[in-house]
């Protein structure tokens, strides 16, 4: 005969001594769980400056990232603002001619 584990025993145990009381208490109905109310979804941050544009990024070496923070703390600007400027240079270069802040 195998030995119930610790676990079984008690649900054995429980069992038993619920079948031998028949109090009011066992007979009462279970209450019901409070139905669950659905969790409010937090609403979208909304930025009016991105209205109309689009992700443009890539990934750089950590020099390139820091080289770039640094510039554009040096010059009491953003990075966003630096990348524009290169953009407009690159686009003049290949003949593209001025497209950002036009």
């Amino acid at each position: 005969m195998s030995r119930a584990s610790s676990l079984q025993a008690v649900l054995e145990r429980q069992a038993s001594s619920n079948a031998g009381s028949t109090t009011a208490a066992t007979s009462a109905p279970a209450a019901e769980p409070a139905p669950s109310l659905p969790a409010a979804k937090p609403e979208k941050f909304h930025r009016p400056s991105r209205d109309g544009r689009r992700f443009l990024g890539g990934h750089f070496a950590p020099n390139v990232v820091r080289q770039m923070k640094m510039l554009a703390a040096e010059e009491d600007t953003t990075t966003q603002a630096l990348l524009e400027e290169a953009l407009d240079l690159l686009f003049i270069k290949k003949g593209r001619g001025k497209i950002i802040g036009s």
